[in-house]
């Protein structure tokens, strides 16, 4: 430790928008304490600044009720007394997309640049774990640091930290994300509140300042000492300078000065690049994901992931529907003319991303926060699927139909593929087969009888060649409907609706495929055999699925010959923990539904999809005892809890439809729970038999490799982690790819078998943390559907293509049906093609400022990897970029439409296409 030292006292406040009490409430306090900053930096210079908490939506907040104090707050951000910024919104890291990571960066510089500069802080104060590509956003972001309070450090109930086994030597620390990206980390060994309320008394500053010198010295690798003047919704200490002043007095060996961040880093760092007093002073370095891994696995919040599951189904299906449907199909739309609706973007992400905070996305808050975000949610996609309607109606109306012109009575439709893949797959599509506009003059009894005699019959599927395609055909009768013009008054009419349901081939990644419901005379699609044989059992080219009596079912994969056996029990625990920690009562043998007979029936076998479905009675526990609730009011730690389950037993309903394409890889599985319990948890299980140590799972722009066993320090016995689309368990020759639909949750179960556990489902009764706060909607009561994929492989997720598999799962196709016409884009367009077997797409969007189309992939793998991409759009260069999307020097020339592009190991590579006027 060097002699020298300084007392860095940074002020704050750690605004979670909603938490404990309802955004409004905590609103009317930030108000306050907003109101009581501009007053004390209009007053007195010896205030010197205040950091706004890392996120511009703090001013939005603000702004909404006190629009009249915007100049005063541009006054002090740009004289650098108030430092805002670089997020939009304080996020979860392993609940949130790596592209709504993306947009929360993008938005919050935008927003900060309004007022003056963007802070270049990488604020994670309280975020729940970190994800290991941190580094290289941080740094594509101009940002070289990041300062955490969780993930590294045990910290526990009530933020108390241990004393030994840490994995850094110093709060200071050196973060290297899996691509090599190296970054400061600063890990808030104290908490961010570990300089809160000094005191200005002189005994009261002593005995303070004895605690927290001796506390700051523990840790920090200098004597640059970080201290943290606020905490979660703390008001203002307006006698600060009073209160250092006081403790300068008393420790004239210490600088005692009124910081900020960059002071504080630069400061820093002199002494870091010194060495120390000694000059050998090395930094520990840390790699990949911070998830309190090296802890006793009771504090780390990771349940959270699985407290209230539909809320991450909501923002999976959120974040799906802007990301990979709504922006890809506007640039499409934009390439071919249409303007691309920024301002309806930046809109819809802001309110997504309202619900990204870790006490919301993660559902630790009190009943009515999670309410709101149910309307939040339900905002977004409102608009995002408007944007999907308007851009898909302009593309629909710029393909070439006329290759149906021929055909009698033909309802022409497009198929659109959003994905980074060519898609071959099961579509449905509502039509209207005939249509009556209450303009035309008939009265409604009459235009109402015409539809419903409109004839059905002797009509034929027909693709973009010509040919016939296998399809079902269900008629919903009559419906209403109505356009709204841009010229003119709502068009409300009356229609015949039917509802197509087939196989669209090989539609290519980022493109569309047309085809026509018709009249026409046409070859009979050709004969299909069953995919069903006799009432159990599917079968395709691929895999073969055997279900038992107990609607467990196995699974051959053919092309490694690999069998998997048990799969789709599920399993029922008591769960006396609280919206942060999943608890098991001690002792409790789980339930299965290994050996319970189930009803089995097949529910649709076509040419190109069958579907069994499964249906259980279950009876368990309703409850937790009597003991759980006064446990919980004398806030009991949950580790130390003794309830168990209440002897009262309910029926729970289980419904499980599996289903198997024809050309499809993997098999899908509809799960529907009707909870009427309380205070449990309920998973289901794929044991996979592989001999393996470690596993694979999707995280932010990542394929994180984990260990199956806990580290020695762990003591839960239950060690559950976050996911985003998948979880895969491979041998050297074969694996198994679990996707799902905005389950967060899963476990590789130590059973001898490798069984992957994806929770379904979690119910509980309190938020937990440092109070008694009744959450009796978290017991998640009514009817729940998940949705997820087993996807069997041979090698690894990447070379296999099941990782592939597994993204393409999350988003749906974009259908629209349209009319005979000419135009510009032909049947089977896409404006690109790419080829790499390592990288994942992720992006096509339009950047604001400049026009230009940006595509983003990363490389899955550690090993460099090239990127083949064929282009079909007018377009002057290529140019690489960061997540900021900043303009740089163009690629060298390809001199033709084909590009080869470099990506190195693990990168989040993106690129800029600077269109031709």
């Amino acid at each position: 430790m060097t002699s020298k030292k300084t007392a860095h006292i940074v002020s704050h406040t750690h605004w979670d928008r909603e938490w404990y009490l309802p955004y409004e409430k905590h609103h009317v306090r930030l108000v306050q304490l907003v109101d009581a900053l501009l007053d004390k930096l209009d007053s007195s210079t010896a205030f010197r600044s205040f950091y706004l908490d890392g996120q511009t939506i703090i001013l939005e907040d603000y702004l909404q009720v006190r629009p009249e104090n915007k100049e005063r707050l541009e006054q002090h951000i740009q004289a650098g007394r108030i430092l805002i910024g670089p997020w939009y919104i304080l996020q979860d890291a392993f609940l949130t997309s790596g592209e709504a990571n993306v947009r929360n960066m993008q938005i919050g510089h935008q927003d900060a640049l309004k007022y003056g500069e963007p802070s270049k802080i990488g604020y994670f104060p309280d975020t729940f774990g970190l994800v290991g590509q941190t580094p290289q956003l941080m740094l594509q972001s101009g940002i070289r640091n990041a300062f955490f309070g969780r993930g590294v450090k045990p910290t526990g109930f009530n933020n108390t930290v241990s004393d030994g086994g840490y994995e850094s030597s110093f709060s200071e620390l050196i973060w290297e994300g899996p691509d090599g990206s190296r970054i400061l980390g600063i890990l808030f060994a104290n908490w961010y509140s570990n300089g809160n309320e000094v005191p200005v008394d002189e005994a009261a500053a002593r005995e303070f300042w004895d605690r927290k010198l001796s506390d700051a010295e523990k840790y920090a690798s200098t004597g640059e000492l970080l201290f943290m003047n606020g905490c979660d919704h703390q008001p203002l200490q307006l006698d600060l300078p009073e209160a250092i002043a006081a403790a300068q007095a008393l420790y004239p060996e210490v600088e005692f000065v009124h910081s900020n961040f960059p002071d504080y880093l630069d400061a820093l760092n002199a002494e870091l690049e010194k060495g120390g007093e000694s000059g050998t002073l090395e930094l520990s370095s840390v790699t990949g994901e911070l998830r309190s891994q090296r802890t006793d696995g009771w504090g780390t919040l990771v349940n959270t992931a699985s407290a209230r599951v539909y809320l991450k189904q909501m923002n999976q299906k959120g974040q799906t529907l802007l990301e990979k449907v709504a922006e890809p199909l506007a640039s499409i739309a934009g390439l071919a003319g249409k303007e691309y609706p920024h301002h309806l973007f930046t809109y819809a992400w802001k309110t997504l991303m309202q619900n990204h905070p870790h006490d919301s996305i993660c559902g630790c808050s009190v009943d009515e926060v999670h309410r709101e975000m149910v309307t939040r949610f339900d905002k977004s996609r409102h608009v995002a699927e408007s944007i999907i309607e308007d851009s898909a109606r302009f593309i629909a109306g710029a393909v070439d139909t006329t290759v149906f012109a021929g055909a009698v009575e033909a309802v022409p439709f497009v198929v659109m593929n959003t994905t980074g893949w060519s898609r071959t797959g099961t579509v449905s599509i509502e039509l209207d087969a005939a249509r009556l506009y209450l303009r035309e003059g008939y009265g409604l009894e009459e235009t109402s009888r015409r539809m419903q005699e409109f004839d059905l019959s002797g009509r034929v599927l027909l693709d973009d060649g010509g040919q016939a395609l296998a399809c079902t055909v269900e008629d919903l009768g009559l419906e209403f409907g109505y356009d709204l013009p841009d010229d003119k008054f709502r068009q409300p009419y009356m229609c015949r609706k039917v509802k197509l349901t087939f196989e669209a081939a090989e539609v290519p990644a980022l493109g569309l495929r047309a085809y026509a419901w018709t009249t026409q005379q046409a070859a009979a699609a050709p004969a299909e055999p069953s995919l069903l044989s006799g009432g159990h059992v599917l079968e395709n080219a691929a895999v073969r699925v055997e279900v038992a009596a107990d609607g467990s079912f196995s699974l051959h994969h053919k092309q490694s010959g690999a069998v998997y056996h048990d799969l789709g029990i599920y399993e029922n625990t008591g769960d006396i923990g609280n919206e942060y920690m999943y608890r098991q009562p001690d002792g409790e043998i789980p339930l299965t539904t290994k050996g319970l007979r189930a009803a089995i029936n097949v529910t649709e076998d076509t040419p190109f999809r069958a579907s069994i479905e499964i249906k259980h009675a279950w009876e368990i526990p309703a409850s937790a005892d009597a003991r759980l609730n006064e446990e919980q009011r004398a806030l009991v730690y949950y580790p130390e809890r003794t309830a168990q389950r209440s002897s009262e037993t309910v029926i729970l309903q289980l419904r499980t439809v599996i289903s198997l394409e024809r050309e499809g890889k993997g098999l899908h599985i509809e799960s529907t729970i009707n909870n009427v319990a309380k205070d449990h948890r309920v998973r289901m299980l794929f044991p996979t038999d592989l001999q393996t140590p470690v596993h694979h799972a999707d995280s932010m722009f990542e394929i994180a490799k984990r260990d199956n066993e806990s580290a020695a320090e762990w003591q839960n016995p239950s060690n559950t982690q976050h996911q985003q689309s998948f979880v895969d368990v491979s041998s050297a020759q074969v694996g198994m790819t679990v996707a799902n639909l905005g389950l967060n949750e899963y476990e590789v179960l130590r059973d001898g078998r490798n069984t992957i556990a994806v929770t379904l489902l979690r119910s509980v009764g309190e938020l937990g943390d440092w109070g008694w706060f009744p959450t009796p909607e978290a017991q998640c009561l009514g009817e729940h559907t998940a949705q997820l994929m087993l996807i069997p492989h041979t090698g690894d997720g990447v070379t296999s293509g099941a990782y592939a598999q597994a993204y393409q799962f999350q988003a749906p196709w974009t259908t629209f049906q349209t009319d005979i016409h000419t135009g510009t884009i032909a049947s089977g367009y896409s404006p690109l093609s790419w080829k790499g077997t390592e990288a994942a797409f992720s992006s096509m969007k339009m950047n604001e400022t400049t026009g230009d189309l940006l595509l983003r992939w990363y490389n899955m793998s550690g090993s460099q990897a090239q990127l083949n991409v064929e282009l079909d759009l007018p377009h002057e260069h290529l140019y690489r970029t960061g997540i900021l999307e900043e303009s740089t020097a163009p690629l060298p020339d390809s001199g033709d439409s084909r590009h080869l592009l470099e990506l190195g190991p693990c990168e989040i590579a993106t690129f800029g296409i600077h269109l031709r006027a």
